[in-house]
């Protein structure tokens, strides 16, 4: 799976009195979360740790077709280097901040991880304003996905099974 690592403090989140680090980013393409039944071109998870190390809560980003997104931008010759070698490079220092991830109306809810080993107690916290992406970078990230070649890598969607999903920061009317 093609992700951004970051190494040291990369910045983090506090859910609850508890504290969360950033520890690395990756894409699905389609989304794996629905909004009113609309499956958008691309999703992007930032992941974070706990002080056990275990994934506790990802944060989540839709992207639609339409002007290229900034933050891929910063790294698409390093993705096509990927494509053409495979394994790891080195793409320097990005901050996080640029992922342009940042908005008050969210999605929250209790799941589990979308790969295998699938595990139950992730916090997710899903972005309810949608961002663009072009569709050249959408096919460099599958192509980028070695294990997929440019098919999707995302989870089928997933029956509800009871969870309880709010939504936070919009406006009661």
């Amino acid at each position: 799976m093609t992700q951004v690592e970051w190494v040291g403090d990369a910045g983090s989140i506090q859910i609850n009195g508890k504290q969360y680090s950033l520890r690395q980013c990756h894409w699905h393409s389609p989304a794996e979360h629905l909004i009113n039944g609309k499956r958008y071109d691309l999703e992007l998870h930032m992941v974070h740790v706990n002080t056990s190390n275990q994934v506790s809560v990802v944060r989540a980003q839709f992207y639609q077709i339409g002007e290229p997104d900034s933050f891929l931008s910063k790294f698409t010759e390093e993705l096509k280097t990927l494509v053409n070698n495979r394994g790891k490079r080195p793409i320097g220092v990005i901050d996080p901040r640029e992922t342009n991830t940042d908005t008050f109306k969210y999605y929250r809810y209790n799941g589990s991880l979308t790969t295998p080993p699938c595990d139950e107690g992730v916090t997710w916290i899903v972005n309810a304003k949608i961002n663009t992406v072009s569709s050249k970078q959408v096919q460099l990230l599958r192509e980028a996905n070695f294990d997929y070649r440019g098919k999707d890598n995302a989870r089928p969607v997933q029956a509800l099974n009871d969870r309880k999903i709010f939504l936070y920061g919009a406006r009661p009317w």
